[in-house]
């Protein structure tokens, strides 16, 4: 039976009514019949140029005569260094010896057949989901693309231009560096930020006091050749519009692209859900037609994020199709839930706390930069164990930074799976930009292009205008930097004022007008009081201010979006990026891995503050860890412990994009620093936090959790060889969503005749035998701690398939670090303190047996280090 004989209407009005089908008539068998006979063939055909096998993609410096083979997605850095053109660009100072390479031009080509069955079809496209950045685009030795902006998918029309054999693809790209050395000559005045504010690429990539300078070129994302028939399904967006317990109702929001009037049938199937398909029926009109078929979710599951419940993702079907033409396909997730901002003003400011289906959530997480300087080098399992950190860590939300890109639709997809929140900046960053017409257009597409792409996952919270903007403007001096005249002041500011408050949250209020946008992070500078009593706060003054790290404790915001400390990476990734002979304060390759142009010696003077001078520089490597897990904890703790008024913490930063001396907790290669070790305890559903406040020692207890729980707090003075000096514990009725202090004594008291400098304060929250947070406070520097030399013993044992590590000392043991030198181990804990006669247990994740692990551990504390 030929399925175009037969259809019926089915009465679906614009966010009107809709139906389940359940095939009571004849009318509907006709109807369930055409998607049954049209659900072979898609559509809409889409074919990858970037990685087939018949498709050979080859670059080569312009002028040049001789091709050399690439890989595509990739970059021009990359291609190098494959072919042994370069050496390593991470590796050693090579980087300074690399900078010849974005001054070129470069050129990519591949060849591509197309038999006469595509060509056949009305319409074929090229779509580029990336070019990295000025680019012009031959096919057969047609201009048919120039591009002037890596963050944007360029689609081109090309069906007059192919024919069956050898169609030859040619991708001519111009130096970045110098196009925006070129744009800033032609204002009348310099702004800040050099010559990548010019540029709508990524602004890390021309160096920034983490990262080198690698101003890459090439084909960043894939190429694709889509070819189709009458109709085309441009977009689909799922809105949210009621919801209670027992349903949802939701809106998807369809763009239909037809070449002449027809009507469509939509089949739209929930894959993980329990109710039966849905079917439409709708008219389109030649051109661009946006449908809204309304749809209702039973029983609907709300998405939550980590912490908080399940991240629930529902998996979406629909297909579309007419008399005339073959179905079309799409698949796509959503979750239900709301996101809301509270701004209101009360006796200390104004708030902003974030609230996910109607409850106040307290986010814990860090800033993430991207996690290469060659981004296509980043794949599903690069992001997968970024992501997992973060959710290991207890994290809630990750903010993608405005000075890197908008990230691979991977990054976010795994957000959405594991519950992980995304504040999400548009890519400016730490300058002012220009606002002529051309450039200001640019923007407009490229946030449109990144707004639609992403509106849809339910990770995304917010929508931020840029990265210290504002604040540079209004804090960092540079009117007086630049000598601007007041018209110079003038015509740059409002520049800034039609990107930041007009272009930019108009997108977002036509695109996707439920979530919030955020003008600039920080809204106020570090230095203004007002940074604290309102909106997101960048807090410099540890760092940059050289304050100590006490100043923490007071200087709270009301959400903490930036803060932080750096330390060194492992010795096992000092030795993947130098020489064995290299590994010292004083060679280029190290220096050259550290981009704060005081870094270094920031590091040392704060460690001389706090800790003892460490004999060599693997000592140093570990020590400097520890005082930024120091640095990071006390800040934490003070904004968790000033719930609610403050109401998120995300420090700087996540993760590296590559191997470098920086603030990052994980470092380029996924290793895990003392910081993240400490950042997953204090990131726990429950802390006990006891400190030390005009002479008091205040037991905090700190809960996340909504429900209000029982548990037994346990508090114990013991001296450094375990006696107890003094203790106390007694029965907690913990409140739900609460910081509070639950125990509060003298300091003089606990401390009577113990020596400080002897004595540790060991704090402990238990329920049902199972500690739900333990905390130590201590009463003078680390320095001035009297450590003697411990004797950590340990043994492995089973736990069904779980290798488990137990160690115990009789002596107190500073900071034990567990290395097993190069082996790829995960371990639950690290970088611990180890109180006299108790044990610790650590699980150990590898693909070792206990023997081989035995073989490889080393066990080393403080005291090892002076």
């Amino acid at each position: 039976m030929n399925s175009t004989m037969f259809y019926f209407r089915v009465p679906v009005k614009h966010r009107g009514k809709f139906f389940i089908e359940k095939i009571r008539n004849g009318k509907a068998f006709f109807f369930i019949l055409i998607f049954a006979t049209t659900t072979t063939f898609s559509q809409t055909q889409t074919r990858n140029l970037s990685g087939e096998p018949k498709s050979t993609w080859q670059f080569r410096k312009a002028g040049d005569s001789k091709w050399l083979s690439a890989t595509v997605p990739g970059t021009v850095h990359t291609d190098l260094f494959s072919n042994k053109i370069i050496d390593d660009p991470f590796f050693g100072d090579n980087e300074k010896k690399l900078q010849w390479i974005d001054t070129c031009r470069w050129e990519y080509q591949t060849s591509f057949n197309c038999d006469s069955t595509l060509l056949a079809n009305r319409h074929v496209e090229l779509q580029f989901d990336g070019l990295d950045t000025y680019a012009k685009v031959f096919l057969n030795d047609n201009l048919i693309l120039i591009t002037d902006n890596m963050f944007r998918t360029w689609f081109v029309s090309c069906k007059s231009f192919l024919k069956e054999k050898d169609n030859h693809l040619v991708i001519q790209f111009e130096s970045a560096s110098k196009k925006g050395k070129e744009l800033a000559r032609s204002l009348p005045y310099t702004l800040p930020g050099d010559e990548k504010v010019f540029t709508r690429k990524a602004a890390y990539q021309y160096g920034w006091d983490w990262a080198p300078r690698f101003v890459t070129c090439g084909i960043w994302k894939p190429v694709k050749l889509n070819w189709w028939n009458f109709f085309k399904i441009n977009d689909i967006h799922i809105v949210q519009d009621e919801v209670s317990d027992t349903s949802a109702t939701m809106v998807a929001e369809v763009n239909v692209k037809t070449d002449e009037p027809t009507t469509v049938y939509f089949k739209m199937k929930l894959e993980n859900a329990d109710q039966d398909s849905m079917y439409f029926e709708q008219p389109i009109r030649p051109g661009e037609n946006t449908l809204n078929l309304l749809f209702k979710v039973k029983n609907p599951k709300r998405w939550w994020c980590n912490g908080m419940g399940e991240p629930f993702v529902y998996h979406l079907s629909i297909q579309c199709s007419n008399v005339f033409a073959k179905s079309e396909v799409k698949k796509l997730t959503f979750g239900i839930r709301t996101v809301q901002v509270a701004q209101d003003y009360d006796s200390l400011g104004r708030s902003f706390s974030f609230s996910l289906n109607g409850v106040p959530v307290f986010m814990k997480g860090a800033n993430y930069v991207p996690a290469d300087n060659f981004l296509p080098r980043v794949n599903e399992k690069r992001y997968s164990e970024i992501i997992q950190s973060a959710v290991d860590a207890n994290m809630n939300m990750l903010r993608v930074w405005g000075g890197g890109v908008y990230e691979d639709d991977q990054f976010y997809n795994l957000c959405d799976e594991n519950g992980i929140l995304v504040w999400q900046d548009f890519m400016f960053a730490g300058g002012m930009y220009p606002g002529d017409s051309l450039f200001v257009e640019n923007i407009r597409q490229e946030a449109t292009d990144n707004v639609m792409r992403l509106r849809s996952h339910p990770c995304i919270a917010l929508w931020c205008g840029n990265n210290e903007v504002d604040e540079g403007w209004h804090n960092w001096g540079w009117q007086n930097q630049y000598k601007y005249s007041k018209k110079d002041s003038t015509a740059i500011w409002n520049d800034y004022l039609k990107i930041f408050q007009d272009v930019l949250p108009k997108v977002v209020e036509q695109n996707d007008p439920g979530r919030l946008y955020w003008p600039s992070s920080p809204s106020i500078g570090w230095g203004h009081p007002e940074s604290l009593q309102q909106g997101d706060s960048h807090y410099w003054g540890v760092w940059w201010g050289k304050e100590p790290f006490e100043a923490y404790k007071t200087k709270v915001g009301r959400f903490m979006s930036e803060y932080g400390f750096q330390g060194m990476p492992s010795l096992t990734t000092f030795k993947k990026f130098c020489d064995a002979k290299d590994i010292t304060p004083t060679s280029f390759a190290v220096k050259n891995h550290q981009k704060h142009p005081t870094g270094y010696e920031t590091i040392q003077s704060y460690l001389e503050k706090e800790y003892k001078e460490p004999r060599d520089f693997e000592d140093l490597i570990y020590v400097s860890q520890l005082l930024q897990a120091d640095g990071i904890k006390t800040a934490i703790e003070a904004h968790r412990r000033a719930k609610p008024f403050c109401m998120g913490t995300l420090y700087w930063q996540l993760n590296d994009c590559w191997p470098v001396t920086s603030w990052s907790s994980t470092d380029y290669y996924g290793e895990w620093k003392a910081l993240h070790y400490t950042v997953k305890k204090a990131y726990q559903k429950y802390l006990v936090s006891p400190v030390v406040d005009n002479g008091k020692i205040n037991v905090y207890v700190v809960s996340d959790g909504k429900k209000e729980t029982n548990a037994f707090l346990e508090m114990k003075l013991l001296d450094l060889n375990g006696a107890a000096k003094w203790s106390k514990s007694f029965s907690v009725e913990i409140l739900p969503d609460s910081s509070k202090i639950y125990y509060s004594v003298d300091s003089a008291e606990v401390l009577k005749t113990a020596d400080p400098t002897k004595s540790v304060f060991s704090v402990k929250l238990i329920k049902d035998n199972s500690v739900l947070s333990e905390n130590l406070l201590y009463f003078c520097l680390v320095k001035d701690l009297k450590i003697t030399q411990p004797l950590v013993t340990y043994s492995f044992s089973l736990r069904g398939s779980q290798t488990i590590l137990e160690l115990d000392s009789k002596t107190f043991v500073k900071k034990v670090f567990i290395d097993f030198l190069d082996m790829k181990v995960k371990l639950s804990d690290n970088y611990f303190d180890l109180l006299p006669g108790e044990k610790k247990t650590v699980e150990v994740e590898s693909n070792f047996t206990s023997g081989e692990l035995t073989k490889k551990i080393k066990i080393k504390s403080l005291f090892d280090t002076f």
